[in-house]
């Protein structure tokens, strides 16, 4: 029996979709993409339009992890930042992962138009400041994004002109990238899970990878059955489970929450926000938010790093929103979820191979609405022998998470503790 995706706004209003067997029986394939987000559809998509017999598999069902409950925001360029990509790779190889970022967009912007993807896609982001320091931070952002790889599309905003869209007093500065965007995350999702089986895609829900039997083909051992691939692709994230335990002490599953308010009406929603774009500070430990199309405000903010909620979410994340918007000191909430993103050490994507016919992509670490996407092009790019933009990822060095399993999450919670006071400066 497949899972129900977590109670959400985003599950109250998702658009209607099928529910998909669970494998049964042996099933021989070209390709078996492990795991149903965004990362695994976009991956079996591009494959199937490339004439692949493709099968996908997950463990409960399309978008029930990261990909159907998060912020939405599509953002362009790595949850890193440009300057650790400089370091790591050298700034042509830094200009080229620009480049594909920005060219997720592109190829978001192409899948719902081409798909007719209802999932109310608003262009527009901003990241503001709220600390002199953090103003400086976005200008010297602007200045390196359009001198060293030639990004145009940034406007940055004193704080009366971030006032004049937002009604708070809490920012001091913003800039704003009109070549980013926010959305249904999960409407998103399971439209691209209907493009990637009217492509010819098997799509199989409640089915859990319990083996990966290497050789050629690649056996895949599943709970209900087992799939003989030549290629497989693992785009499991913070849900990997143990199926690749050299993966596993590379990312960390981080618990994010976000609430829904109580519909404002159209009046009130845009006197709180005048523009519908998607908003996040730059504290390390940061919030974010946007409208949604019934106008309600979406809001996150807090994490955690020692275990899905410890506390109640609802009262929490109401209070960082009052931070913000006092003036909501009225409205109820009407939503309140949680969930598991990866990060990597570095906050870099973690693309590569685990075997030359096992390819894994992970660690989005909160950036990936629209990398997913492109992420998935380029992993069936390389399986179809065309891997140079792929491997541009494979160079980035990833550590492991310090500690092991037993020890790394206390440890993690013990280095968050100090960019939280930092935050707090």
């Amino acid at each position: 029996m497949r899972s129900a995706h977590i109670d959400s706004y985003y599950a109250a209003s998702a658009n209607p979709a099928p529910a998909h067997p669970a494998l049964s029986g042996t099933l021989d394939v070209d390709v078996c993409v492990v795991g149903g987000g965004i990362a695994g559809c976009s991956t079996a998509l591009h494959l199937a339009e490339r004439g692949y017999r493709v099968a996908l598999v997950e463990s409960k069902r399309i978008a029930w992890g990261a990909s159907g409950r998060s912020g939405g925001q599509a953002i362009a360029g790595y949850a890193c930042g440009q300057q650790k990509l400089i370091n790591a790779l050298g700034i042509d190889d830094a200009r080229k992962l620009w480049d594909i970022s920005v060219e997720s967009m592109a190829l978001l912007r192409d899948r719902v138009a081409r798909h007719s993807i209802d999932c109310d896609l608003q262009w527009g982001q901003m990241n503001v400041a709220i600390k002199p320091r953090q103003r400086e931070a976005l200008q010297a952002e602007q200045h390196d994004l359009e001198e060293k790889f030639g990004y145009r599309q940034l406007r940055f905003l004193e704080g009366p002109e971030v006032q004049a869209l937002l009604a708070t007093q809490r920012y001091c500065a913003g800039l704003f990238d009109s070549g980013s965007a926010h959305l249904h995350p999960l409407n998103y999702t399971l439209g691209l899970a209907a493009a990637a089986q009217a492509a010819g895609v098997q799509i199989f829900e409640g089915t859990t990878v319990t083996q990966l039997q290497h050789g050629e083909p690649v056996t895949v051992k599943c709970s209900t059955g087992s799939i003989r691939a030549r290629f497989v692709a693992l785009c499991c994230n913070a849900y990997i489970d143990g199926l690749a335990p050299q993966l596993d002490a590379r990312i960390m599953p981080v618990g994010t929450y976000i609430v829904a308010t109580e519909p404002l009406g159209e009046a009130r929603m845009t006197a709180l926000m005048r523009e519908n774009i998607a908003v996040t500070d730059i504290n390390f430990v940061l919030d974010y938010f946007r409208r949604s199309a019934d106008h309600r405000l979406l809001f996150g903010g807090r994490v955690s790093y020692s275990g899905l909620d410890a506390f109640d979410t609802k009262s929490a994340t109401r209070k960082r929103m009052l931070k913000v918007f006092p003036q909501l000191s009225d409205v109820q909430i009407e939503y309140a979820w949680g969930g598991y993103v990866d990060i990597t050490m570095s906050r870099a994507p973690d693309f590569g191979r685990i075997a030359p016919n096992v390819y894994y992509l992970q660690g989005f670490s909160g950036h990936g609405i629209a990398l997913t996407g492109i992420a998935g092009k380029l992993v069936a790019d390389a399986i179809a022998g065309q891997a140079e933009r792929f491997d541009l990822f494979t160079k980035i060095q990833h550590r492991k998470f310090p500690g092991g399993t037993l020890l790394r999450t206390p440890a993690l919670v013990l280095a968050m503790l100090w960019y939280r006071m930092r935050d707090l400066l």
